[in-house]
């Protein structure tokens, strides 16, 4: 029997949705149009998903990493934004605690700062109680030793006290895989490198898409009855196509990430600190690595592949720099990075950094539904607000469910029991003859999915030697293929593990036998193996070069 979400598959879903009228066709495939189709899904609509390139390779890869509540947008006065995706994130925190957990962070309170002591009291307070934080994870307020304590690194001349308070830390691309996952297991029929090229019409309605698969150029026609473009950066495209972008338009929003290596930037502590320019930047450890950003500047030039500027590069570098005066890192310390686009809706008269991040649905003539801006967090109650829509058309009285919903991975007994059952699963990663880092690792990036992991360990564990690949990459790499829908190498190592950000030594160890493998799963010819080697050695430079480019005004 054919795998649910299998990359093998990918041309028998196309079919399967060409052969039908669907009730809902998604175009767009990152943390918005997964959340549209769960919700779609879980409310009885049938529902298909076309993304262009990988899931979640835009945007939906590209963040800072946090579902967060926003403190910043308290002194925009943007309450509503603070209350709901505070909310919101506690919510995806109970249906997903493998990929979204607590983070404490720390907010400096320097000499002519962003934020004062007083204001970062009361500031912390109020973001408190709009987010409903739980009592034990609270703010505190702490002097200038207690914050040295919780951060050596940090800079002392101008340092007045600290915040301490929570944010939430997530794996932005498996978030989007884990409820695109379980938005599949209910139904909905959803594949990647297949492109929306033309919208169809009958009557001056729009009533489907007519869609590439870029791999194989084959086309279908998919008819739905209703065609919701959430398709991020892309948004206005589909909308000028569709002859419906009028008034409000996307103002994209460059942001940019840089790693290094714990051992030239061993920060102890999740910092949100002041720039010399009176920006707000993140500096967070994951693993063994330290990641800073991010930049948020005006973007014209190519959606499909931002890059990173010698300006950005050099930001970055100088705000850490100004912040952690005794690392004083350069551009040789910079392991890798990443560019992401945010799609914010244009405001006249506003910086990059003071546009809202609400999102905003567009209603057209011809009946498309297309939703941009927003926030990672707040993915839930966009794609609520889009189905609330489409059932109200339909005359259906259904109620939204997702709130209650556990995404893939999350069936692990609530967040409470996150600790117990990683401890389980990583006993029984040893028993199969995993390394016990490693166990944990699987378990920590599966959740309750980990247990099919180890079955293909177990079974398959021992042809990873053929591969010269350590087992426990190998079931990861099997599973991503019959159950993650990974298509080509740069999909496993970025979207599905994060290596080609965080661990880019295993890249470079283990891409000729990922590349191997998956050469004979796929049964690639010479011109699609080099095809899959190019676009990978491409994102292994572009990850590890900032590129000196200049770019449009």
């Amino acid at each position: 029997m054919a795998k649910p979400f299998s990359a093998l598959q990918r041309n028998t879903y196309l079919k399967k949705m060409n052969q039908t009228e669907l009730d809902v066709l998604v175009i767009g495939g990152g943390i918005t149009g997964a959340g549209i189709a769960l919700d779609a899904a879980s409310r009885g609509l049938k529902t298909g998903l076309v993304e262009m390139q990988d899931f979640a390779a835009g945007t939906s890869s590209r963040s800072t990493k946090l579902v967060h509540g926003g403190l910043r947008y308290l002194k925009q006065f943007e309450f509503n934004i603070v209350k709901e995706t505070g909310r919101e994130r506690a919510i995806v925190y109970e249906n997903a605690p493998h990929v979204t957990k607590p983070e404490w962070m720390l907010l400096p309170i320097v000499k002519g700062g962003t934020y004062g002591k007083l204001a970062s009291s009361v500031g912390l307070k109020v973001y408190d109680t709009l987010a409903g934080v739980r009592k034990h994870e609270r703010r505190k307020m702490l002097n200038k030793n207690e914050t040295l304590e919780k951060e050596p690194l940090l800079r002392e001349d101008k340092l007045k006290g600290g915040g301490y308070y929570v944010e939430y830390k997530t794996d932005d691309a498996r978030l989007t895989l884990e409820t695109l996952k379980e938005a599949v297991h209910r139904g909905v029929t959803a594949v990647n490198y297949t492109k929306a090229e033309t919208l169809l019409y009958e009557n001056g309605k729009v009533i489907g898409a007519r869609v590439k698969d870029l791999r194989t150029g084959e086309t279908f026609d998919l008819r739905a009855k209703h065609v919701v473009n959430a398709a991020g950066p892309w948004v206005d495209d589909l909308r000028e196509q569709d002859k419906s972008k009028q008034g409000k338009y996307l103002y994209l929003t460059k942001g940019v990430h840089i790693v290094i290596d714990q051992s030239r930037f061993p920060l102890k502590q999740a910092v949100y600190f002041d720039t010399d320019d009176k920006r707000m930047v993140f500096a967070i450890p994951r693993g063994r690595k330290t990641y800073i950003g991010t930049t948020d500047t005006h973007y014209k030039d190519d959606i499909a592949s931002p890059k990173m500027t010698e300006a950005d590069l050099e930001y970055l570098i100088k705000a850490a720099n100004y912040t952690f005066p005794s690392v004083n890192i350069s551009r040789e310390d910079v392991e890798s990075s990443w560019s992401g686009l945010r799609p914010l809706i244009h405001e006249e008269g506003k910086s990059a950094s003071e546009i809202s991040r609400k999102d905003e649905t567009f209603i057209s003539d011809s009946g498309l539904i297309s939703i941009a801006g927003g926030k990672l967090t707040g993915y839930r109650k966009m794609a609520e607000r889009i189905i609330d829509y489409v059932l109200k058309q339909e005359g259906i009285k259904e109620k939204c469910k997702t709130d209650k919903i556990k995404l893939s991975g999350g069936d692990v007994g609530g967040s409470d029991k996150l600790e117990s059952f990683i401890k389980k699963a990583v006993e029984e990663g040893v028993r199969l003859g995993l390394p016990v880092d490693e166990a944990e690792r699987l378990a920590n990036l599966y959740g309750s999915n980990v247990t099919r992991v180890f079955e293909i360990l177990e079974v398959q564990g021992e042809e990873a030697k053929n591969y010269g690949l350590p087992a426990g990459v190998f079931a990861s790499l099997i599973y991503g293929i019959e159950e993650e829908m990974v298509f080509s190498p740069i999909d496993f190592f970025n979207r599905r593990t994060a290596a080609l950000y965080f661990d880019m030594a295993s890249v470079e160890k283990y891409k000729e036998g990922v590349l191997k493998y998956m050469a004979l799963r796929f049964n690639w010819n010479q011109e699609e193996m080099t095809k899959h080697i190019s676009i990978l050695e491409e994102e292994i430079y572009y990850a590890r070069n900032p590129i000196v480019t200049k770019e449009k005004n």
